[in-house]
C-alpha cells in the first residue's frame, strides 16, 4: 500500500480524501495548519502543515518520512467581480491555492527523484480551465496551477514521477456555503452575483473521493482528471466552442 499525504485534510473534500485512502487500506499522513482538527480521523499521522510556511511544510515532510503520494488539496475560495476584487486577497488566494501546492510539491520532489517514483496530485477545478463568475480570482489561482502542474510533469517525468491536475466541478464540502463576496458601492455587477456561483450537478466530497483514490491506484496518470459527470460535462461543452469569445455556460445550452 501507498503513503499518502493530504493538505487541508480536516475538512471536506480533504476529509473525505484521507478517510477514502485509510479505507483502503493506505498509510495515511493528514495534515492541516492545526492537527488538533484532525483528532478522531483514521490516519496513520496527524501532522501541522500550513502551505504558505516554508518551515511548516519542510517539518512535516522531514516527520511524514517516504510519501509515495501527495494529494495537495488545500485551498480558499471568494466571491467577487475582477474590478471589485480587492488586490491583497487575491495575492492570498494565490499564495494558498498556488504557491502553497507547488511549495509541498517542491518538499517532496527530492525524495521521489531519488526513489525514481512517486504522484503529485492537485486538486484544480473545472475553472482551471474555464471562467465561471463570480469566481474569477479563484479561476485565476487554478489557471495558474494548471500552468505549473503541466511543466511539472514534462519536468520530473524522466525521474520517473507523475503529476496530474484533478478537476471537480461543484462539490458540496460546504466551501460553497457563505463565500466571502466582495462588491463595490452601488454594485453595477450585482447581477452576478445572484447565486453565487454555478451549482449544477453537484457532487459529494465522498464521490469525488473515491475517483481520486481510482486513479492514484492506477500506474499511470492521466494528466487532468475530471472528477463527476457535470465537470465533464461542462468541460466538453467548453472544447466545442470557440476560444475566441468568453465560454459562457448558458450560451453553451446549460
Amino acid at each position: 500500500m501507498s503513503s499518502v499525504l493530504i493538505t487541508g485534510a480536516n475538512r471536506g473534500i480533504g476529509l473525505a480524501i484521507a478517510t477514502e485512502f485509510a479505507r483502503r487500506g493506505h498509510r495515511v499522513v493528514a495534515t492541516a495548519r492545526d492537527p488538533r482538527t484532525l483528532a478522531g480521523l483514521d490516519a496513520n499521522q496527524r501532522l501541522a502543515l500550513d502551505v504558505t510556511d516554508d518551515a511548516s511544510v519542510a517539518a512535516a515532510v522531514a516527520a511524514a518520512g517516504n510519501i509515495d503520494i501527495v494529494i495537495a488539496n488545500a485551498g480558499v475560495i471568494f466571491y467577487a467581480a475582477v474590478e471589485a476584487t480587492p488586490l491583497a486577497e487575491l495575492q492570498r488566494l494565490l499564495n494558498l491555492n498556488t504557491i502553497g501546492a507547488i511549495r509541498v510539491a517542491q518538499a517532496v520532489l527530492p525524495q521521489m527523484r531519488e526513489r525514481g517514483d512517486g504522484k503529485l496530485m492537485f486538486m484544480s477545478s473545472v475553472v482551471g480551465r474555464i471562467v465561471l463568475p463570480p469566481g474569477a480570482a479563484y479561476a485565476s489561482t487554478k489557471w495558474a496551477l494548471e500552468a505549473l502542474v503541466e511543466a511539472l510533469g514534462i519536468e520530473v517525468a524522466p525521474f520517473g514521477v507523475q503529476a496530474a491536475l484533478l478537476e471537480p466541478g461543484a462539490v458540496s464540502s460546504g466551501a460553497l456555503d457563505n463565500v466571502t463576496t466582495y462588491t463595490l458601492p452601488d454594485d453595477p455587477y450585482a447581477a452576478i452575483l445572484k447565486g453565487g456561483g454555478p451549482r449544477a450537478g453537484m457532487i459529494t466530497p465522498e464521490q469525488v473521493a473515491a475517483e481520486v483514490a481510482d486513479a492514484a491506484e492506477k500506474p499511470q496518470l492521466p494528466l487532468r482528471i475530471p472528477i463527476g459527470d457535470a465537470a465533464r460535462t461542462l468541460l466538453a461543452a467548453r472544447h466545442a466552442i470557440a476560444d475566441d469569445v468568453p465560454f459562457i455556460w448558458a450560451d453553451a445550452g446549460n
